[in-house]
């Protein structure tokens, strides 16, 4: 595992514990916020090398993220991809989960979402295969839409079994 994977682990668990810490403020939760959360689009690859968020705001910059992620900006002609409609009514998340050294990082679903403290929790299944026998850097990406009425000001990964 490297030294990076190491760190943001630590430093996830520090976040968390700060976060158990602070006073009690609302939270967003209800049982059916798994069904509110739409995962769009997940890749493996083209994402950035450090970990974090960026709202979408209109289908031209959804679009353009679909794109750019795949290489495909400056190209003459569009491409034929097959782009998923962009969610209206939704606040839509393109989220960078940083540089992986080996296995496979790519989200396949989201298990549930929950907002406190301003932070969105978004729990996803901890589906990272292969070890040793795969080598290879992978910057993993996926866009995903939460309820328009959620506030948040961060987003954090919960891994589950």
């Amino acid at each position: 595992m490297g030294g990076k994977n190491v760190k943001m682990k630590r430093l996830l668990i520090v976040s968390t514990a700060l976060l158990l810490n602070c006073t009690a403020t609302p939270s967003q939760k209800s049982s059916a916020m798994q069904d509110n959360a739409e995962l769009l689009v997940s890749e493996s690859q083209g994402g950035t090398d450090v970990a974090g968020f960026t709202m979408i705001k209109n289908e031209q910059e959804f679009r353009n993220a679909i794109k750019g992620s795949f290489g495909l900006i400056g190209l003459k002609k569009e491409p034929s991809v097959n782009y998923p409609k962009f969610p209206r009514n939704k606040k839509v998340v393109l989220y960078h989960m940083g540089i992986f050294r080996s296995g496979s990082h790519r989200v396949t679903s989201i298990r549930n979402i929950s907002v406190k403290n301003k932070v969105l929790y978004v729990e996803v299944p901890d589906a990272a295969t292969g070890g040793m026998e795969i080598q290879v850097l992978s910057n993993p990406w996926f866009i995903f839409a939460v309820p328009s009425d959620y506030q948040f000001s961060s987003v954090e990964l919960k891994y589950s079994k």
